[in-house]
């Protein structure tokens, strides 16, 4: 039988590639501004198997706050919040303006204020199960990263301080398949929806395609 989600990314990735080629690289999200940011992790109180989330450590990162549709900001729109820990394998978190409860939190909801609740529409699976993760705002400038390890409770594990605007911007074409944390790999439908669009951007940008990982089930 055929794999539904991804056969839904094969056919989107004509048209991504296509706006990619059109507007420098971002199909989507094309209104944003990056930040210079600090990423403080703690660690999460029940321990998961995935030492990124479990150990705390102090990361330099980059945070992009943008716009799906790129709409006038007194217009709702579904918002962005990605983060980049650069490295030798980077790390790329994709999230997006979402519900705040336990069962809305996974779906999409337009917002105007960038100080909101992000969630991920794509999961992950770590030794523990399935995981998800979250970013709630946490006073100006400040987001608290939570996760959801199996059917247990959201865990906070991070906290993302916001910095300036660098004076130059280097040009980041976030990949959260390509670039999970370390431990954790995309899965469900939505990664397997995600691999060809972002293959086909990369593609249109003229990006290596090497180190990409085998297909989610």
């Amino acid at each position: 039988m055929a794999d539904l989600p991804e056969a839904a990314g094969r056919l989107a990735a004509v048209p991504l590639a296509l706006l990619a080629r059109a507007s420098g690289g971002r199909p989507m999200h094309p209104r944003g501004v990056v930040l210079t940011a600090r990423l403080h992790r703690t660690g999460l109180p029940r321990p998961s198997g995935v030492a990124w989330l479990d150990e705390p450590g102090t990361d330099d990162v980059l945070v992009r706050l943008s716009r799906g549709a790129g709409l006038p900001p007194r217009w709702p729109d579904l918002l962005g919040f990605a983060l980049r820990a650069p490295g030798e394998r980077p790390v790329d978190l994709l999230l997006s303006s979402s519900g705040r409860g336990r069962w809305t939190r996974r779906l999409p909801v337009l917002r105007r204020d960038p100080a909101t609740t992000y969630g991920s529409m794509m999961g992950y699976r770590g030794p523990a199960g399935p995981v998800l993760l979250a970013a709630h705002p946490h006073g100006p400038g400040v987001f608290g990263l939570a996760a959801t390890v199996g059917s247990g409770p959201e865990q906070p594990f991070a906290r993302v301080v916001l910095g300036e605007r660098p004076p130059q911007a280097p040009p980041l074409h976030f990949d959260a398949v390509l670039h999970p944390p370390p431990g954790l790999v995309a899965d469900g439908p939505m990664a397997r929806f995600r691999r060809p669009a972002y293959t086909a951007a990369r593609a249109a940008l003229g990006e290596p395609l090497d180190a990409v990982r085998p297909p989610v089930r």
